[in-house]
């Protein structure tokens, strides 16, 4: 069976949320995520990090690497369209558009906001953070058009790891009301049952 190394929001709720809408056995061992100032790495878990998962002899951290990992372990072709098909070409850019662009400037307001001592001395270096988000938000915003999901085909995991991202920017009081489209889009994402089982873990 699948163990979990979960700390509540966290990245770690993209593989709770995955593993339920995969619908297949796993463990959680929580963890208090602790903040601590100017070190990464500090977490109680196998890499510092969290999520991290074992599944037999495979122990691995990043959740984009787990993500795509168990799909390709456990995946019946629900949530990630297969290689060579229409839609992969989208899949995999809005996967990756969802860590790599859009949470980038976050993890900036994070850092600032959780991990400096002195980020009040700051404010020029946060609302920096938060106007590149703005930018990766309008876009998202744009390209969304009349779509449920990014994807034409439907939902999924390239929205789960967006719907982690959304959810951070959310808490950090990156977006508003100028994203009409991701706040309908944000709010399909949260009544799917699996998403509230993760967020309730």
């Amino acid at each position: 069976m699948i163990k979990l190394y979960h700390a509540p929001r966290t990245r770690s709720d993209r593989i709770v949320w995955l593993l339920e809408e995969l619908g297949i056995s796993y463990g959680v061992e929580r963890v208090d995520f602790k903040p601590q100032p100017g070190r990464l790495f500090a977490q109680q878990t196998p890499f510092g990090k969290v999520p991290v998962i074992e599944d037999g002899n495979v122990t691995m951290f990043e959740s984009g690497a787990i993500l795509e990992y168990l799909l390709e372990q456990h995946d019946d072709g629900r949530l990630a369209p297969a290689i060579g098909t229409p839609q992969r070409a989208a899949y995999l850019q809005w996967l990756h558009f969802a860590e790599s662009t859009a949470f980038a400037p976050l993890t900036a307001v994070v850092w600032l906001l959780r991990y400096r001592d002195d980020a009040a001395d700051h404010p020029d270096l946060v609302a920096d953070a938060r106007s590149r988000a703005a930018i990766a938000f309008a876009f998202l915003e744009n390209a969304l058009g009349e779509r449920e999901f990014l994807l034409d085909s439907g939902f999924s995991a390239a929205d789960i790891m967006m719907g982690f991202t959304l959810f951070a920017a959310r808490r950090f009081e990156v977006l508003d009301d100028r994203f009409p489209r991701i706040a309908a889009y944000y709010a399909r994402l949260e009544a799917r049952p699996a998403f509230q089982k993760a967020m309730a873990a």
